[in-house]
Order: structure tokens, then sequence, then C-alpha cells
């Protein structure tokens, strides 16, 4: 069917063009634009369906925030099943919570709107000195985020109102220190405990398997002795590095671009200065911030008339232990070393002036303005080497952005070879051998897990597809194409005789070290001599002493009502272990009590959030359609 698309596609276009344009008249554009939206349900809230295309588009902005706020994560983990999962319960909890506050009428007032905006730091920073806001500077603020003003607005009415569906719970959260305490104690319990190891290995001399139990073993278990499923593929990479390196570059850009960026290019501007600081706390009541505010205005006022002072004044008045007997001296700083309305001051005044009094989360400053150390002026030949860095970067990300499109629709519509796209965007066909279906660490994008599983899937394999454009990180798409494959095949028995054996002894050792256990608990608790049992430890869920976790847990979980409590616990291949609980001891007193308490709080609100939230999921019906990857 879809080679029968592609080598009609001229006419299809023409009959496609007859029927569309009719129904733009009749429906308009909107009606196509909701259409388009629907495609694969991957979930429903209150009987709302929620596409593929909306998941695709979640995830891809929740991937791109996290790139850009950890540029070191693995690009592998951004594209996981697990990640994409996590992406599509909070498209469905964003969606929960809209509707929630919809049907419960929970709206936010222009007041209060206001005031969130008002309390915004990064709107706050753009009011100019009487107070009015900088319009301009608001609008190139919200248009990076690609929204308009009023759209910026009702995101933000629309994130308030949201939140005031789990608000109350939240700030209505509460747990007695003397509920906590019991929780922490129980939590935290310190148990005195022997354990004794039954280790499987020490069980292995006694397996002697014969010919006919190893036969049998490989017969019943033969996905345990199977090749992988491998693949030969080639595969095309279109990334903005390797583009920037193909970028050649003219004198007359690089010496125009070191022009225009020259102070950038050079370094940052660095100022001294001296100040005289009074402390006053922000909890401090207002009565004494005011008078240390008219302390400091009385010293102002006497620095202005003799500025020469300043150094003596500030070693007999400065608060500032780290430079009150420097008379004041910071020394030389760049942006960003200070608080920002230190900061701002700072870098506003002239050399040798004498600033007003400056508030900040410290006190009240008065600050001189001793130097100006301007950057060194660097050359074009020294710039030269990261001009060049820098122009070839803005120029691959400018060529990938151009060819993004282009390269998703040539591996398209040419599905069956890659070679055309390679040679319209002059990229290089690269091949692998003998992949399979786990990614490989270090094998670059062939690690990806969303490029092998669509390599791997029936399409490819059977019909020696192209896959479509997987963009593999930020600035970087790759598509490959199946050219051999290999069926996963179970391995003769003469090639796997050793690994069966060695399978086969573990197994039957594993049970010999149960039995023994079994039996030597038995016998314990019969009341055998236990003497000749390893030195008792004390154990707690923070300080487990080293023990395995299921034996950890068995030892907190067994019934101590009656001491010594006695337990056992199968380790699987690893054999056996059996425990003694011995004494039960109060948890070590807490460093911070005061702290746990709030913890504790913090945790139990948390909980009550969330059943809130399950709740809410119940009363509207939330149902996600895609099964949960395995961990």
């Amino acid at each position: 069917m879809f080679d029968s698309i592609r080598n009609h596609k001229k006419y299809l276009m023409g009959f496609l063009l007859i029927l569309i344009i009719p129904s733009f008249v009749l429906f308009g554009i909107q009606g196509f634009t909701d259409g388009n939206q629907s495609g694969e349900t991957v979930a429903t809230v209150d009987g709302q369906d929620i596409s593929k295309a909306e998941w695709d588009q979640a995830h891809k902005v929740e991937a791109q925030r996290l790139r850009e706020s950890m540029p070191n994560i693995d690009a592998k983990l951004l594209d996981s099943d697990g990640a994409r999962y996590a992406s599509l319960e909070r498209l469905v909890r964003d969606r929960v919570l809209a509707v929630a506050a919809q049907k419960d009428h929970l709206f936010t007032s222009d007041q209060r709107l206001a005031r969130a905006l008002q309390e915004d730091p990064s709107i706050a920073a753009l009011r100019k000195p009487d107070g009015s806001l900088d319009v301009e500077g608001y609008r190139q603020l919200v248009a990076r985020q690609g929204l308009t003003p009023e759209g910026f607005e009702a995101r933000v009415r629309s994130d308030l109102s949201v939140r005031q569906v789990t608000g109350g719970v939240q700030s209505s959260g509460f747990a007695p220190p003397a509920l906590a305490q019991v929780s922490l104690n129980a939590f935290f319990e310190r148990r005195e405990v022997r354990v004794l190891p039954l280790a499987a290995s020490d069980q292995a001399a006694k397996v002697v398997p014969t010919d006919a139990e190893i036969e049998q073993f490989y017969k019943d278990n033969q996905a345990l002795f199977q090749a992988p499923e491998l693949i030969d593929v080639e595969y095309l990479v279109l990334d903005a590095a390797g583009l920037a390196q193909s970028v050649t570059l003219n004198e007359d850009a690089l010496r125009a671009y070191y022009k225009e960026n020259m102070a950038l290019l050079s370094g940052d501007e660095e100022r001294r200065a001296s100040h005289i600081l009074l402390n006053a706390p922000k909890s401090a009541p207002a009565a004494e911030r005011e008078k240390i505010r008219a302390k400091a205005q009385a010293l102002l006022e006497q620095l202005r008339k003799a500025p020469e002072t300043f150094a003596a004044v500030a070693k007999a008045e400065s608060q500032d232990p780290g430079s009150a007997t420097k008379g004041g001296d910071l020394e030389f700083f760049g942006r960003g070393a200070m608080v920002k309305p230190f900061e701002d001051v700072v870098f506003a005044m002239a050399k040798g002036a004498i600033s007003d009094v400056v508030e900040t989360d410290f006190g009240f400053h008065i600050i001189q303005l001793t130097d100006i150390k301007a950057p060194k002026q660097r050359s074009f030949e020294e710039m030269r080497p990261q001009i060049e860095a820098d122009l070839k970067k803005q120029q691959g990300q400018k060529l990938f952005a151009e060819n993004a499109d282009n390269f998703g629709n040539l591996v398209y519509e040419q599905a069956d070879s890659l070679k055309p796209a390679a040679d319209s965007l002059k990229l290089e066909l690269r091949t692998a051998k003998g992949l399979t279906r786990e990614p490989v660490q270090g094998s670059g994008v062939l690690a990806n897990e969303r490029l092998l599983a669509a390599l791997f899937a029936p399409e490819s394999v059977q019909n020696k597809r192209n896959t479509e454009a997987i963009e593999i990180a930020s600035g970087q798409l790759t598509a490959a194409r199946v050219v051999q494959h290999t069926p996963a095949r179970t391995l003769p028995l003469a090639e796997v005789r050793d690994s069966v054996r060695a399978r086969l002894v573990a197994q039957r050792a594993a049970q010999l070290a149960k039995e023994e256990g079994v039996k030597k608990l038995a016998a314990l608790r019969a009341g055998s001599d236990a003497t000749a049992l390893p030195a008792s430890v004390v154990v707690s869920r923070d300080n487990p002493q080293g023990l395995a976790a299921p034996v950890l847990k068995a030892a907190l979980s067994a019934d101590a009502k009656q001491l010594p409590a006695w337990t056992g616990v199968d380790l699987g291949q690893q054999g056996y272990a059996i425990v003694k609980v011995e004494k039960l001891l109060p948890r070590a007193a807490p460093a911070a009590q005061n702290q746990e308490v709030q913890q504790y709080a913090q945790w139990w609100t948390a909980a009550e959030t969330l059943a809130h939230y399950e709740l809410l999921k119940e009363r509207f019906k939330v149902k996600i359609l895609v099964p949960e990857p395995a961990l």
C-alpha cells in the first residue's frame, strides 16, 4: 500500500487538493487542526482523550527542559521507556488537576494574579527606579517562552487555579510531634541480632551431576543457552556538531564578529570598592531597623563632607569583620560576587563616588568605589580560535535547523535506502555489525534505546525499511536500516556444556544450602546449642551493618514478643541465612529532633496530597492505556 502511495505521489497530491480545498471552505482550518490532535489515544481523563501526539510533545518539552537544566545528563535516560512513561504520568496529572479546578470552580481573581506577577523575581527585576514596569522588557521576557503578555498571564492564572486543588491539603498537613516520634522510633528501632549465613558455594563440591542430568537440564532450560538475535545495520547521523566542522569561514566574517563582540570576548570588568556595614537582619523589628538606617544616613552625611575619612570611619563603625580592619576595602570583584542590590549600585557608580545608603539582607551599606579594572583588550589573533569555534557552532546549529525536516522527509520518502539522504545532505553512510536488543555502552548513537527498538521492530526487520528520524540528543538526529538479520538460536550442547553444568551445580548447591538451613533452624528453635553462631550485631534501617536487604528485612520484621526470635531467609542462588533476634533497643537519640519531626510532617503531607490525587483519579475515571514499563 505504502509503495503504491510513493509511486503515485503526484497524482495523489492532486486528488487530495480537490478534496481538501472544499473542506476548508465548509469546515475551516480549525476543524483540521482539531482532527490532527487526535491520533492514537494513550490515556483518558473525565472522558477526554490524551493522544499520542500530545504525549510526544509533552515528553519533548520535558526532555528539553532537563537538557537545559542538566547539560551533562545521559541522553539515553531521556529516551528510555521509563522517562517517557513519567512524562505521560505528569501530563495526566496536569489534566486531572485542570479538570478538578474547572469542576470545583476554582478561579484566580485579577488581584491574586497581579500579586503573583509582582512577586515573580524575574518580573520584579524589570521595575524602573520610579516603580513602573519596563513594558518592552516584559514583552521580551515572555517572548523568550514563546508567549505574548496575554498568553503568559493566562498561563499564570491557570497555574494559580490548579494549585488550589491540592493547596488546601498541603497547607493543612499536620503531624503532632508525639505521633511523629512514635512512628520515627518504630522505623528506626534497633535490634541486636546474630546471623548465620549458609553459602551455596560451600555445597558446590557435593554436587556431581551425571551426563544425563546435564542433558536434561539443557533440554528443560534452552532459553538460558541462546545466542541473541543479531542485526547488521547502516545508519546516518545529522548533528549540529558534525555540521559545524564542515563550515568554512571567511576572514571578513571573523573580523566582523570580533569587532561586534570585542567587549564580550575580552572578559568582564572588575571593580574595587570599600563599604561600611551596619548590621540589620530582616527579622529585626521595624523600629530597630529604622533606627539603624537613621544612623547609616547620619554617617553618610558625615562622609559627604569629608570623603577622605571613609577608611577611618569604616574601621571605627563598620560591622563587617572581614573588611572593617582594612578600612572597608573589599578588593576587586566582578559581577555575581556580591548580592544583587550591592552589585547593581557598585557597577553604576563613577570612580571615587560615595553611594546613598544601600539596603541588603545583611543590613545597611555605604559604598565608595575606589577603582575600576577594565578587561584587557585581546587582539584578533589571540581570539581567533575562540571566534572560529563560536561561529562554527552557530552555523552548525543553523544548518541543523535548516536540514532537520529535510532529513526526516528523505529517510521516509526513500524508505528502502539511506543513500539518497546521505547523497543529498552529504552525510557519511555508516555501518555496524552484530547489534543486539541490549544497548552497548560506548557505541554512540547505536546505544540509544529508541533507535534499537525501532530497528528491531517487525517492519524494520522483515521489510528492511528505514526507521523514522529519531532525536538522540539536542541537535542530533539519526535514522538507520537493517541490512542483515540473524534470528536468535539455541546453542548446541557441545558449545555450552560447561555453562550448563555450572548452572546446574549452582542450582542444586543453593537447594542443599536451603535444606541444611531449614534443618538447623528447626533444631535451634527446639533448643539446640546456639553458641556457635557468630557474634551479635546491632542493626537498624539506617545502619544495616552490611547485611543483605532480605536479611535485614527479616531481622526487623521478626515477631519479637518473645525473645529470642528465630527466622530463616532464602537467599536464592546465594544460599540461606538463619537470623536470631536477641534484644530490642530504642533508637539512638537524634541529632536534630525538631528537624526530624518537621521532615516527618512533610512526608505525611506528601502522602495526604498523593491520596487526594488518587481520589481525583477515581472521580474523573482516569485510564492510562499504555502499559507501565518494567523496572
